[in-house]
């Protein structure tokens, strides 16, 4: 016996399924449009030169032009772009060996202490941006990475190709770090007269 249901429509053998507009994958200037700022930022960030950030940033979307195709989630763009990014400043980095990378070791070189009463230092965009200069770029990056371009743990570790352990040790002893130099900052700013 067989069964067969009618439902007053016919369905063409020739006419492909439609994909909805957003599977879709964005394109090229879609892609510079949403990233193009926080990248450059973020080399800025690690390179504090607006030439050497703007090569990143270019040559960055020049590897996207020639292997974004690849990628098979589309969700993960962003995360692909700032890995790139990341290992195009290793590269450039290693060439001209201006930092040097050490691993923060409290026993070897003391921890950082806080003798705040608990207060947080004032802080503005200005000396912020000061402040992270001073952090040597293993600790920097992660720290814009989390707190600034809002990536995850797992994020953070794809693009910095490091374990998920690291990142957030690593993130630990950036903030210590970050809050001591924002404190030395705030009271190199302050008149001792004012202080309290």
């Amino acid at each position: 016996m067989e069964l067969t249901l009618d439902f007053g429509f016919e369905w063409s053998a020739s006419r492909p399924i439609a994909r909805r507009v957003s599977d879709s994958p964005p394109s090229f200037e879609q892609i510079v449009d949403a990233h193009y700022q926080g990248l450059h930022r973020f080399a800025l960030s690690m390179c504090r030169s607006e030439a050497t950030a703007q090569d990143l940033v270019q040559q960055t979307f020049l590897q996207w032009a020639r292997k974004g195709h690849t990628l098979r989630d589309a969700s993960k763009v962003k995360t692909w772009l700032y890995t790139t990014i990341y290992r195009e400043w290793l590269s450039i980095a290693r060439r001209e060996k201006k930092h040097e990378q050490v691993e923060f070791e409290p026993d070897v070189h003391g921890a950082v202490q806080n003798d705040d009463d608990g207060g947080n230092p004032r802080v503005d965009g200005v000396t912020l941006q000061k402040a992270l200069e001073q952090l040597a770029p293993t600790y920097r990056a992660p720290l814009v990475l989390f707190y600034i371009k809002e990536l995850s743990y797992r994020e953070i570790a794809g693009t910095l190709g490091i374990p998920i352990g690291t990142v957030m040790s690593r993130l630990s002893r950036a903030k210590d770090q970050l809050r001591a130099v924002l404190l030395r900052l705030e009271q190199n700013i302050i008149p001792a007269a004012f202080r309290s």
